[in-house]
């Protein structure tokens, strides 16, 4: 359980601290750390990345550094998106899900280094919010992020992110706040779908074990979003995405031995 905990802890402070990339290690933590079938915590996790990015959302909101008209263009075309995930998810095998995962983690850690090697966070929300967006773009990005989102049950971050910068031409702070509010949003709707898909099945969640991911968290999402503009961001993605990268070829690993019956 203290290793759970560290997780949470892990989880809550990459979300406050860079709006992305922490919540890729919810459903291995839940998985090979606590043993939990996968559908199981692939909806325990949805529920636990949200809330932890809601509460983190609502801080950069009194800050006043959300921007709500770009978040619910990706989130409410990504609500269908994660339904629609979510709904796929229900008819194959958690392995699959799971070997998909390591493939979106794959795509997370090359991403997470990419934007290590650029212009500092700091720097960039130095910028100001720049004039311009796609709303159709923005709205076809928000179904494909959705549509993770539900699959294999993480926020997708890491995928809004450069989302918010390149497209909506947000400065970092204020994608790293939207960001947030997008992924509770999305997180939420494929929560819900994947609760009933529970029930239906005869599943139970583990109502203590959300409860202290969420807790711990939390905390560690406040702590981020505190030493947000204070610690070197670049090689700290750098050094988180070398970790999730190992993460994602160990999972692969493990499942494709299942796969193959050996596991």
């Amino acid at each position: 359980m203290v290793y759970a905990v560290l997780g949470a802890l892990l989880i809550g402070f990459s979300l406050g601290l860079f709006g992305s990339g922490g919540s890729i290690l919810t459903v291995p933590v839940l998985v090979y750390l606590l043993g939990h079938e996968e559908k199981t915590a692939i909806a325990e996790s949805l529920l636990i990345v949200g809330s932890i990015a809601l509460v983190g959302a609502a801080q950069y909101a009194m800050a006043r550094l959300v921007v709500w008209k770009t978040a619910l263009a990706l989130a409410l075309p990504g609500i269908l998106g994660t339904v629609a995930g979510a709904q796929i998810a229900s008819l194959v095998p958690g392995v699959v899900q799971l070997m998909a995962l390591a493939g979106v983690m794959l795509v997370a850690a090359f991403s997470m280094w990419r934007s290590g090697s650029r212009q500092s966070p700091r720097a960039a929300a130095e910028e100001g919010p720049r004039p311009g967006a796609g709303p159709l773009l923005v709205g076809l990005v928000g179904v494909g992020v959705g549509m993770v989102t539900g699959f294999v049950g993480v926020g997708g971050g890491f995928l809004i992110l450069p989302a918010l910068v390149l497209f909506a031409r947000l400065d970092m702070k204020r994608a790293v706040a939207t960001s947030l509010l997008v992924i509770a949003i999305n997180a939420g709707a494929g929560f819900w779908r994947h609760a009933h898909f529970l029930a239906e099945t005869g599943r139970e969640l583990s109502w203590t074990t959300i409860g202290v991911f969420i807790a711990v968290g939390v905390a560690g999402s406040v702590l981020g979003k505190r030493l947000n503009t204070g610690l070197d961001q670049r090689k700290l993605k750098r050094g988180f995405a070398v970790f999730v990268l190992v993460m994602a070829v160990l999972m692969a690993g493990w499942e494709a031995a299942k796969l193959a019956g050996v596991g």
